[in-house]
């Protein structure tokens, strides 16, 4: 109706509950009949986020297994649909879990220790509601690779990956932090590259990971074409970018340059390769040569703006005013992003 140029982005409800795939579904159809309206030829109108956390299958913690085969299955018969994966990555460090998901975050701090069957409360919780309506709130949270609910978790964000089989409906994403950092997507770029890193971790991990989930059965390996596309092109695509995850007339000038020979590689050498770039250039300027950053301008706010008519506007204002007024612990008037806050933006209504 509002004519974006990118699709609504959903966060399942259920998140990290045993058997939640059937709910991912029934969400996912939810849109299925709607024709999308975009002035940038947008083909999809669904984008649901870090789908790891909402393909669990199981009815408890105790037949915890993936649901992310049947997923997969769907998205491969649905074009209106693209996903993001939510790869948990095991760390040194715990994982910073932060969520405007208040009720999850306190499940989090019953579940403690190391373990998803603790039973003891000894993880530190903070939420916060201050001009935060959502309750947002943090937990550090530990995915131990021993434990046989973290290791199916790390491996049904790779079997999403894997068998999608359109690299354009899915995206590589960790939920920073709440699966891992960012920092971490050189290692998931090797285990979908290489499967014999990815069997390296199945022997060294829980063994519910090799069977409560197909990912050994799985014998697909990511050219580096596709890696681009699940990192880069595809990701402007869900945006409604059409100025960047490209390299043709009227792109920007946003290039990251690695050292890897395309011919003849290994998983080890995609982690190392994309653990520092040679070159990452921003707007055409290097901002970072041989891993060492050498410059910092001032990036863009980037947002999008619908269309609506202005009498549906201005009810729909006061309406929501009213609902405001009632509900809100903060003013209307204080909600508002100022223009100070972002000197520099790019306004993407179709025609860049």
């Amino acid at each position: 109706m509002l004519e974006l140029p990118h699709s609504i982005h959903v966060h399942c409800n259920n998140l990290g509950h045993p058997g939640n795939f059937k709910h991912s579904l029934e969400t996912f159809e939810l849109t299925k009949n709607i024709k999308p309206k975009s002035s940038v030829g947008r083909k999809t109108n669904f984008h649901c986020t870090h789908v790891q956390f909402n393909a669990y299958g199981g009815t408890s913690w105790r037949d915890f297994e993936s649901g992310a085969s049947q997923i997969a299955e769907y998205i491969n018969s649905n074009k209106h649909i693209t996903i993001d994966a939510g790869q948990v990555v095991f760390t040194k460090y715990a994982t910073t879990t932060m969520t405007g998901d208040g009720p999850w975050e306190f499940a989090l701090h019953h579940l403690g220790g190391t373990s998803a069957w603790g039973n003891k409360p000894g993880v530190k919780w903070i939420n916060g509601q201050v001009e935060g309506e959502s309750g947002s709130g943090i937990v550090p949270y530990f995915f131990s690779p021993k434990v046989g609910v973290n290791a199916v978790q790390w491996a049904i964000g790779l079997e999403l990956l894997l068998l999608v089989k359109n690299p354009y409906q899915i995206a590589i994403t960790t939920d920073h932090p709440n699966g891992a950092p960012f920092t971490t997507y050189p290692q998931v770029f090797k285990w979908l590259v290489d499967r014999k890193s990815r069997k390296e971790m199945l022997d060294n991990i829980s063994k519910k990971a090799s069977t409560a989930t197909t990912l050994p059965d799985i014998d697909r390996e990511y050219t580096l074409n596709e890696l681009c596309i699940v990192t880069r092109s595809g990701n402007a695509k869900i945006l409604g970018l059409t100025d960047r995850g490209h390299l043709g007339n009227g792109a920007i000038g946003d290039v990251a340059i690695y050292k890897i020979n395309p011919e003849n590689y290994t998983g080890h050498d995609v982690e190392k390769a994309f653990s520092s770039a040679m070159y990452t250039i921003k707007d055409g300027q290097i901002v970072v040569k041989d891993g060492e950053i050498v410059a910092t301008p001032m990036g863009s706010l980037i947002r999008a703006e619908g269309k609506i008519k202005e009498s549906i506007y201005e009810a729909m204002l006061e309406e929501v005013k009213l609902h405001w007024r009632d509900h809100y612990s903060i003013n209307f008037n204080n909600y508002a992003v100022q223009d100070e806050y972002a000197p520099k933006e790019i306004v993407v209504n179709g025609k860049l």
